[in-house]
């Protein structure tokens, strides 16, 4: 059985697997996207995009958290300068895993990380869209009724 077991070990004790994964984000934050395998990709998306989110807001707290899992000065100032202000109005999905096939030498499967608001090519056709919230009720826009013109009977 595998009763909670969410993590992808990834074939690493937990000390090595925390500082690649920390190496990948900082990676990733510089290059704004990197090649790596699909199992590593996923589980750079679980580390990082929680970091993202945090950066949306500057305060001390969050980038002392934010440094104590990345561990690179230069990464987490970038990440709070430069990223933060791509990202602050989406709520979430920073990242993008794109499949790029089986790797020659042991036939692992690749992927493309990236950040999304990054990308030039999949983001020019596409223009801002403004995000509405919608409750249950419907309470949205009315239309007014239509005037029905007087109909003469006298005649």
């Amino acid at each position: 059985m595998r009763h909670g077991k969410k993590v992808n070990h990834l074939g690493r004790k937990a000390a090595h697997r925390k500082s690649m994964l920390a190496n990948m984000a900082c990676s990733l934050i510089e290059h704004k996207r990197i090649n790596t395998t699909l199992a590593k990709a996923k589980a750079l998306k679980q580390f990082v995009e929680p970091l993202v989110t945090k950066s949306k807001e500057d305060t001390t707290h969050n980038r002392r958290i934010v440094f104590s899992r990345l561990r690179q000065k230069e990464a987490v100032a970038e990440l709070f300068r430069d990223v933060a202000a791509k990202v602050g109005d989406r709520p979430g999905g920073y990242t993008r895993i794109i499949r790029l096939g089986n790797r020659l030498g042991d036939n692992a499967e690749m992927a493309m990380i990236e950040l999304v608001d990054y990308n030039e090519i999949y983001n020019a056709g596409q223009k801002k869209k403004k995000s509405t919230r919608r409750g249950r009720r419907g309470g949205g826009k009315t239309v007014p009724p239509v005037p029905i013109p007087a109909s003469n009977e006298e005649e």
